[in-house]
């Protein structure tokens, strides 16, 4: 199942850097996407992997937060059905 892990890499202040970031989170097996943001210092990174590879890879370049880890997509939830239905013909 894939997931989505949001990191803040605080030595992530330039574009050097972003690119240094990327390039350590793209040899880990199983991302398929990566996102940077320069501005506020996060990296997003969504594929079926392991999300303490992702850390310990960024961990090399500087210092890392882990902001979330969960699913890469929300399920659309159904329309709730009403559970009190008047079935009773009279």
């Amino acid at each position: 199942m894939a997931q989505k892990v949001v990191v803040k890499l605080l030595t992530m202040n330039d574009e050097k850097m972003k690119q240094k970031a990327i390039e350590a989170v793209a040899d880990v097996y199983g991302v398929d996407s990566i996102a940077a943001d320069l501005k506020e210092q996060k990296l997003t990174v969504v594929g079926d992997m392991d999300s303490m590879a992702v850390a310990k890879k960024l961990k090399k370049i500087g210092k890392v937060d882990i902001l979330s880890v969960g699913p890469a997509t929300e399920e659309k939830k159904e329309d709730k059905k009403e559970k009190n239905k008047d079935g009773d013909k009279k």
